[in-house]
């Protein structure tokens, strides 16, 4: 009799727990079915699960300033353009501000001379790699720099002159690093025009509106009364100086001052039977090169300039006046030729008698 209540005790239980569970499945989801409706069921019935405490909040990290922006690095080798002139003169036309295309007219360019720039790499055999150069930049920003010449340029005097002399160390030029032009840092580009077809520095009636950039002194000079006629395109400066560079002193053409007049005054070079001790040592004793407010550029007029040497006893002390002349009566020989009416080869005789230098 008990076994038949615990079998029924048992049924009961277990129609209960169906129901129940049917009522849950139905009461979530319509469609859920008993299995999950159970396993539900179990799952709120086991004790949660403890939390974990959450982890405390970390600061945030500082904003980090943005790296200052650094130049791009160079290229390791720069390199020629492609095309040679051809890519400068995209640029470099007679409209733009650097215009070369006279240079196709010098020497320079002339392709079928071996020597030449022309004949090798063109413009970047002077100006150097210049593929960088010819490249498009954007608007506002500049180009990649290039050898430029001149006494402007961010390139070193010394620098753009080894490029000239890279060609023209020859004899004549030999000495250039020790003359005074070499030795103040003069470009060889602010005396000569490679891109101009004329070089005005190489022209005789040019070349001294050239040298008087610098040469101030020597301009007024030649604008006095008695001069060589420099200002006249008869001469040029470098008719007497080599600019270039000279062991002589004043750069002069010739080992002495003497040697260079001569080259145009030979008469004045000798041997003669009688000379003139101060024609002998040196020309300047009497005359001044560029320019004098003196007849033949003297650098006084006689007798102060011969009396400088020369005793006054038995001549005229005074030549102005009677005062100083033997007879009292002032000669006008005298007052306008001095000491020349007499003795009148001041640059030596070759007369038997002409040891006064008067004949």
């Amino acid at each position: 009799m008990q076994s038949r209540k615990r079998v029924w005790i048992a049924c009961a239980s277990l129609l209960l727990a169906s129901g129940l569970i049917a009522s849950l499945a139905h009461a979530a989801e319509p469609d859920m079915s008993l299995l999950e409706a159970a396993a539900m069921l179990t799952a709120q019935a086991e004790p949660p699960a403890p939390k974990e405490p959450p982890a405390p909040a970390t600061e945030p990290a500082p904003a980090t300033e943005p790296a200052p922006a650094t130049e791009p690095a160079p290229t390791a080798e720069p390199s020629y353009t492609k095309r040679g002139a051809d890519t400068c003169l995209k640029c470099h036309d007679e409209s733009s501000k650097f215009p070369v295309l006279s240079i196709f007219k010098t020497k320079h360019a002339q392709t079928a001379d071996p020597h030449t720039p022309f004949a090798k790499l063109q413009c970047e055999s002077c100006h150097g790699p210049g593929a960088q150069h010819a490249e498009e930049v954007p608007e506002g920003q500049k180009q990649a720099p290039i050898v430029k010449f001149g006494a402007g340029s961010w390139v070193p005097i010394a620098k753009q002159n080894q490029i000239c002399l890279g060609c023209h160390q020859d004899q004549a030029r030999i000495a250039w690093k020790s003359s005074p032009h070499g030795g103040n840092d003069v470009a060889c580009a602010s005396c000569h025009r490679i891109h101009a077809e004329h070089d005005a520095v190489l022209a005789t009636a040019a070349q001294p509106e050239v040298c008087y950039t610098c040469h101030k002194t020597q301009r007024a000079e030649f604008d006095k009364p008695s001069v060589h006629p420099v200002r006249f395109a008869q001469m040029q400066c470098s008719s007497c100086h080599e600019v270039h560079g000279s062991m002589s002193a004043s750069l002069l053409i010739k080992p002495t001052l003497n040697e260079t007049c001569y080259s145009c005054h030979a008469e004045k070079r000798g041997p003669v039977l009688w000379e003139h001790a101060p024609v002998a040592e040196n020309c300047a004793n009497c005359h001044t090169p560029h320019g004098s407010v003196n007849p033949t550029l003297l650098v006084k007029r006689p007798p102060l300039l011969c009396q400088q040497c020369h005793s006054q006893a038995g001549h005229p002390s005074v030549a102005r006046t009677g005062a100083g002349l033997p007879s009292g009566n002032p000669s006008g020989f005298l007052l306008g030729g001095s000491c020349l009416n007499c003795h009148s080869q001041v640059h030596g005789s070759n007369d038997p008698s002409g040891v006064k230098l008067m004949r």
